[in-house]
């Protein structure tokens, strides 16, 4: 009988295999410190300079994550709007969420472009400064789908290259954002990551053990994310938005602990409508009990100790290499 889905004749397609399952009903308590019901992480996207461009080499213009409704990308021309456009979040927007988060006190993560870190290096000395977790966001802010894996390899090395020269030290995380099936192999294979979040899979991390080492993943939101409001957010429909994901993840949370990513581009979130509402959020959140706003990095360390992986499924993982 002929299937109405197409299937791959090729059994490497399937690597790795999906997970539907999850911790199903046997949640794990996650213990965050302090008894906290939420650890809530805000991720700073910082991407500017890292789009697609001619100015970068590429064919077209980018057409993604900005204000123009129904962008396409533009072959073999520059696209001076959508340069403006993401321009605004490296000039203005980055400086915007920079003073707010430092004047509150809130600390956060940044997921950084290398190339764009290499633009500017300003903004990136400013993260350091302020005390900021900044992990890898790929060396470039495309599409990795159909990039040959290495291609990719060498992006992931020559991003924490850039982090080295310019920051110190190397990237513990790395979030690629537009991955395909060999990206989380590639940066097991790297080694030196704590963490990857290229995942939406659960409210709170997990360990793979599909390339001969645990690896632990911290699934990032696209959803309580400013990117799915680029086009039409208005400052309140975002405050509400953020502020009903935490209200209910902190009412869950009384016995089940989670967590809760905020994604930010500097962008979108930056223009001063956004960033008030933003504001808001921050207030709400500093001003409840029992919540810990954290780092990604400092999610991976406290899982890695309260939870640490199976041994018995990392060894046969290994056996399976």
């Amino acid at each position: 009988t002929q299937t109405s889905v197409q299937q791959s004749s090729s059994s490497k397609a399937m690597d790795p295999p999906r997970d539907i399952v999850g911790y199903g009903q046997l949640v794990p308590h996650a213990a965050w410190p302090n008894n906290a019901r939420v650890a809530i992480n805000f991720v700073l996207n910082y991407e500017e300079c890292g789009e697609r461009s001619l100015t970068n080499g590429d064919i077209n213009s980018e057409h993604l994550l900005s204000e123009i409704v129904g962008a396409a990308p533009l072959p073999g021309v520059r696209h001076m709007n959508m340069e403006s456009l993401y321009e605004y979040g490296s000039r203005a927007g980055f400086w915007r969420l920079h003073n707010m988060f430092v004047e509150k006190g809130v600390t956060l993560t940044v997921y950084a472009v290398g190339l764009a870190l290499e633009q500017n290096p300003d903004a990136a000395h400013a993260m350091k400064a302020a005390g900021w977790e900044i992990a890898s966001h790929g060396y470039r802010w495309i599409d990795y789908q159909y990039v040959p894996p290495e291609v990719e390899r060498e992006h992931i090395r020559k991003t924490i290259e850039v982090h080295r020269k310019i920051l110190g030290e190397r990237p513990l995380g790395i979030y690629q954002g537009k991955p395909n099936s060999n990206t989380r192999r590639l940066v097991c294979e790297e080694g030196g990551f704590l963490y990857d979040s290229d995942s939406y899979a659960d409210d709170l991390p997990y360990w793979v053990y599909d390339y001969g080492t645990p690896h632990l993943v911290i699934p990032y939101s696209l959803d309580t994310n400013d990117m799915r409001f680029s086009q039409a957010l208005e400052g309140e429909r975002f405050f509400q938005y953020l502020r009903d994901a935490f209200d209910q993840l902190w009412e869950e949370g009384a016995s089940r602990p989670k967590m809760m990513s905020v994604g930010l581009h500097c962008r979108i979130v930056g223009r001063p409508a956004r960033a008030r509402a933003l504001a808001r959020f921050l207030d709400y959140v500093k001003a409840k009990e029992q919540v810990w706003i954290c780092q990604r990095v400092e999610i991976a360390r406290h899982w890695r100790r309260v939870h640490p992986p199976d041994p018995s499924r990392a060894n046969k993982a290994k056996s399976h290499m």
